[in-house]
């Protein structure tokens, strides 16, 4: 297909695609006789996944661009694909302000330690979970432990859903996409189903 058929098949202008293949986030098509360059099914499906992380992950093209370059690399390993993917998301969703305070570190740290979690060790997580606590202290409202162990019960629940749905998949390739992908979207999904779960948590306590 014509850049104009993948335009409109995938919803993404022509002047986007050149963009993207410029950044080396698309592969640039099959140049034919003149002016004309084909795509296939592969560009529509990258095209797709570099529109659900930038409109929906909101990473920015840079992340994108290294999510993506170790995602084509057939020789990283699945974990190292998924914590490229982790340190972008991360990147995009905290702000640059001050560190967290070694108290909440500690706290975080402490939380891993009743979960009994193991291989965490300097995840990207804690230092992110840590800025929360200070924030929560800063507002005036501290969070007690079993308000955090409640949220790392419901916390692995959704990484044990994810790394099922990962190890479902037969072709690495595919299971590494699906790491990526659903690190950069699954915190939005977890964010709309929170919203909905606290409307109907609320809803049946005026009822009760």
């Amino acid at each position: 297909m014509l850049i104009t058929e993948l335009a409109e098949t995938t919803g993404t202008p022509s002047a986007t695609i050149k963009y993207y293949v410029r950044e080396g986030l698309l592969p640039a098509g099959e140049r034919l006789n003149g002016n004309r360059t084909e795509y296939g099914d592969a560009h529509i499906h990258r095209l797709r996944l570099i529109r659900s992380m930038l409109e929906v992950g909101h990473l920015s093209v840079s992340s994108v661009a290294q999510v993506l370059a170790a995602l084509d690399d057939p020789d990283a390993p699945i974990a190292h694909t998924f914590d490229v993917a982790q340190q972008a998301l991360s990147r995009a969703a905290v702000p640059d302000v001050s560190e967290p305070t070694s108290a909440s570190i500690a706290r975080i740290d402490a939380l891993i330690g009743r979960a009994g979690w193991t291989g965490c060790e300097d995840n990207v997580g804690t230092e992110i979970a840590a800025r929360v606590l200070d924030a929560f202290v800063h507002a005036g409202y501290p969070l007690p432990d079993s308000y955090l162990d409640a949220y790392a019960s419901a916390a692995r629940l959704a990484a044990d859903a994810d790394l099922a749905a990962v190890a479902a998949l037969p072709d690495p390739s595919r299971m590494a996409e699906l790491m990526v992908i659903g690190t950069v979207l699954g915190d939005s999904l977890a964010l709309g189903l929170r919203r909905i779960a606290q409307a109907a948590a609320t809803s049946e306590r005026r009822l009760s």
